[in-house]
């Protein structure tokens, strides 16, 4: 089944390990994205600023690199922007290959520096990482949790509307959640995030969220790491991701929220732990699993790429 994944890492790594996107000792590359039948894939120029000098120099190194491998190989993979892009690609019979800021401090408080990226290739940006920024606050504890967008936050998200960009909040904190929901005028995404009533931790969505999200036309992607899927409390090891656990957390969005607003948001290639899909060629194993969990065919596909199809097509104009 084709699936379109918003969220991995890759980008990174490829620069960091001077690894190759066809084939690599990664969870994702070219030839385990064909085995896995990807319609499209969301590539993460992810940064942590506290390792960088400039989050906005090494954030156009990274992109730099990772356009030069899609040159390499578009024969079998083509950068895209738009809905029409993916629509042609797929045509082609090839992958599309969206990419995305995560880490909204790349942008350094400067809405230029965010045309110039959009101009360069980028079709979303998760507005903050694990860091406080020029845009607002993270979810990564819970002491920022009720503090909204900055100025330059409230800024970014109205170009972004008028750039026909996604907003990412990933990351964000629940009181910048808000903020996005009451000025953005075009559906937004939580590309990898998961239900805080599941598994109690900040970077998932808690149910009055994901009803929102839903209310806006927007989506969820499930994260595979364990941190975010884990029932009860975690026993201090990185365990074995189970795809169990993922539909645990997938019943309960659909019961809250309704199956419209589920996608997939691996963080591949940004998680440490293990998983039992263990890279994208094996995304069939969680489409199997949902089948023989009474997930009729129609929804199943609706998580796996129908419903993000809708929203590239809403935003990605």
């Amino acid at each position: 089944m084709n699936f379109i994944d918003f969220h991995c890492d890759t980008a990174t790594l490829i620069l960091e390990k001077n690894e190759e996107l066809k084939k690599n000792n990664l969870k994702i590359d070219i030839k385990k994205l064909q085995k896995g039948e990807a319609l499209a894939q969301f590539f993460a120029m992810y940064i942590d600023s506290s390792k960088v000098d400039s989050s906005y120099d090494y954030c156009l190194k990274m992109l730099n690199k990772f356009k030069n491998e899609l040159d390499k190989n578009k024969d079998t993979m083509s950068l895209c922007q738009t809905y029409d892009d993916l629509i042609r690609t797929k045509k082609e019979k090839k992958i599309s290959a969206f990419l995305t800021i995560e880490e909204g401090e790349a942008l350094e408080g400067s809405l230029d520096k965010l045309r110039f990226f959009k101009e360069e290739g980028i079709s979303a940006v998760t507005l903050t990482w694990n860091y406080v920024n020029a845009l607002g606050y993270p979810n990564f504890q819970w002491e920022h949790q009720n503090k909204g967008l900055k100025k330059k936050g409230l800024e970014a998200v109205e170009e972004m509307n008028h750039l026909n960009m996604l907003i990412d909040v990933s990351h964000l904190s629940d009181g910048g959640f808000e903020d996005v929901l009451q000025h953005s005028k075009s559906p937004f995404i939580a590309t990898h995030s998961n239900a805080r009533a599941m598994t109690n931790h900040p970077r998932n969505l808690s149910d009055k969220m994901l009803k929102q999200l839903a209310g806006a036309g927007g989506l969820t992607g499930i994260n595979f790491f364990n941190n975010f899927l884990v029932n009860g409390e975690l026993k201090g090891k990185l365990e074995v991701a189970k795809i169990e656990d993922m539909i645990r957390h997938i019943k309960h969005i659909k019961k809250v929220a309704g199956i419209d607003v589920i996608g997939l948001g691996s963080d591949f290639d940004g998680i440490p732990n293990p998983v039992e899909i263990e890279d994208a060629s094996q995304m069939s194993k969680l489409s199997d699993a949902l089948l023989k969990n009474g997930f009729s065919s129609n929804e199943v596909e609706k998580i796996f790429y129908k419903n993000g199809l809708r929203i590239i097509k809403d935003v990605l104009k």
